[in-house]
């Protein structure tokens, strides 16, 4: 692809720019980047000795940009700290918020809760405002682990039953339970 500014050169920076929902291409030698202003340390580190943009120049770039709205909500909802100088940092593994925006990597799983509040905004604006994490569950396992829950609700509602002393409904349920038991093991053969 020849850049689009002079014509000449081949286009090595290729921008994305998403301004009020109009999304403008952009594709630059790094001559023509440079002379456009273009060319910032966030630009810079497409051009990395590897090559490439790594998943964790991403981040770094996704954690250092400006968020004016929902900084400012953030830090009201946090309780006040007595020394404001003092950075954030994990009380678990020692690293700071400012490291790990450099590196993209977070020291341990409690750098989660120590950061909350900067990361917070970033998981609402990559994830379409979902902070939560739900998981996903493969579709051939899917029925398995319903039928396994169904077996479970079942097993509870006999002993409720039981204690109730509805013995014929328990009796009920427990040549239910074992039909389910039969199917649900005709299911982990063919597996």
């Amino acid at each position: 692809m020849i850049c689009q500014n002079c014509g000449q050169r081949p286009a090595s920076l290729h921008y994305t720019k998403i301004v009020n929902g109009a999304k403008t291409e952009l594709h630059l030698c790094e001559e023509c980047a440079k002379e456009q202003g273009e060319s910032s340390e966030t630009e810079h580190s497409f051009m990395s000795a590897a090559g490439g943009y790594t998943i964790q120049d991403l981040l770094s770039d996704l954690l250092n940009m400006d968020q004016p709205s929902t900084a400012g909500n953030a830090e009201k909802k946090q309780p006040k700290k007595t020394n404001t100088n003092r950075p954030l940092t994990c009380d678990n593994c020692g690293l700071t918020y400012k490291q790990f925006t450099k590196t993209g990597r977070l020291g341990c799983a409690h750098c989660y809760y120590a950061f909350e509040s900067k990361l917070t905004p970033v998981f609402r604006r990559v994830h379409s405002g979902n902070t939560n994490h739900t998981g996903k569950v493969p579709k051939h396992r899917h029925e398995k682990l319903h039928a396994q829950r169904e077996l479970e609700e079942k097993k509870q509602q006999i002993n409720i039953l039981v204690q109730n002393e509805e013995f014929e409904k328990a009796a009920e349920l427990r040549d239910e339970i074992r039909i389910l038991e039969k199917q649900f093991q005709g299911r982990e053969e063919d597996s």
